[in-house]
């Protein structure tokens, strides 16, 4: 059993940037206003690439004024977005444009809702300390562009911010938050370095990792993320040492909407929340990064209880390992293709993070996206995700 229905329509492939003027104030376009936000990052690599000039070009082919909104960072916060929607609302914006990695989108989706319905952002999270009310009117519509492949945020509904006063990195939801229109254009992707590259690459198939594995698979994730799994895993590489490669690095912008896609039709597991506490408390630590810092160590957890072993097989094989017959092989490719990718060293201990902070680590997970923890094969005790960040510590 299972309920689909993904609100976003797709423009997907090399160059679909130049026709994005065609779905603006046209007769059939997807989105019509005369004014729009563009949110991008804090960074420089958005205009010193030509990208905000080139979309800058289709929004004025399609009659659209437009202003910028360029304060998001690493890991968008609660304060930024509230600064974002107020000055969507006080421009004057009927819709926004995010350009950007999954930072952007992300904080596109709470600006969105920020400026339509006002207020205090937590008063929209569901989880944590969040105050547990629905917005009451829709977000702004969202055009979103990213310029990575990791989070699959141009594709589902959900926002991950993070409140700087409750150390709490937690979704945001809303009517309005998935975007009308996603542009996945691999040619904005190629000219992210090789690091950055990797660790989005890695969340992507994460996305799809853990759903293959959670309780909660149905037959549509299951579909998706093994087509997630397969690109991911076989093209990642290739797209990080050929940077020119613009069709492997579309293999793996697939991978990543499609695990957008099993996020939204599938789940998550405890992974994503284990790592979200790691990066609410050291900000500089990019989450794809934490991800593959507790990857081997918590994926060999559930090896080790032997809960699911057909899958981990089957992901093995997806991700190359032709002949993979048992579970471990899994993470043999995995630990194959970090290393591979030059992400095999990374350390908690280069980012401050102590073993001391683990307790507080684990609660703050289950505070703020315990729900994914029912998606596990095996339930977690607290002591279990300890005994995960600890063999991941170097």
């Amino acid at each position: 059993m299972f309920t689909f229905g993904i609100p976003t329509t797709a423009m997907f492939g090399a160059g679909k940037l130049n026709e994005l003027h065609t779905q603006i104030n046209a007769p059939m376009g997807l989105v019509h206003g005369k004014k729009a936000l563009i949110v991008i990052s804090n960074g420089k690599s958005t205009r010193a690439n030509g990208y905000l000039e080139r979309l800058e070009n289709e929004l004025e082919q399609a009659g659209v004024e437009s202003v910028v909104f360029d304060k998001v960072p690493a890991n968008p916060t609660k304060p930024v977005a509230e600064e974002g929607g107020l000055f969507a609302k006080e421009n004057g914006c009927e819709f926004i444009v995010a350009l950007g990695g999954g930072s952007v989108l992300d904080a596109s989706k709470a600006i969105g809702i920020m400026a339509t319905n006002g207020g205090d952002l937590w008063d929209y999270v569901q989880f944590g300390t969040g105050r547990k009310q629905w917005p009451t009117v829709p977000g702004l519509p969202i055009i979103a562009i990213p310029t990575t492949a990791g989070t699959g945020s141009e594709t589902d509904g959900g926002a991950v911010i993070t409140n700087p006063e409750t150390n709490e990195k937690t979704g945001v939801f809303g009517p309005g938050t998935y975007p009308v229109l996603a542009v996945v254009d691999p040619e904005l992707m190629t000219s992210v370095p090789a690091g950055f590259k990797a660790y989005q690459g890695f969340d992507a198939l994460f996305h799809s990792t853990e759903g293959y594995i959670s309780v909660s698979r149905n037959e549509m994730s299951k579909m998706v993320a093994a087509e997630a799994i397969s690109n991911v895993g076989k093209n990642l590489e290739t797209a990080i040492k050929e940077p020119d490669n613009v069709e492997a690095m579309g293999k793996v912008a697939l991978g990543s909407y499609l695990s957008g896609i099993q996020m939204a039709v599938g789940s998550c597991t405890s992974a994503h929340p284990l790592e979200h506490a790691l990066s609410a408390y050291h900000e500089k630590l990019p989450h794809g990064a934490g991800l593959i810092m507790i990857s081997k160590a918590y994926y060999g957890f559930f090896i080790e209880k032997h809960v699911c072993d057909d899958r981990f097989i089957e992901m093995a094989r997806m991700m190359g390992v032709k002949d993979a017959s048992k579970a471990e092989d899994f993470l043999t490719a995995l630990c194959d293709l970090q290393k591979a990718c030059g992400v095999d060293g990374l350390k908690m201990s280069d980012y401050g993070i102590t073993p001391d902070e683990f307790p507080k680590m684990v609660q703050n997970a289950r505070d703020t996206l315990g729900v994914n923890f029912l998606n596990d094969p095996y339930t977690l005790t607290d002591e279990d995700c300890i005994e995960i960040y600890k063999k991941s510590y170097k």
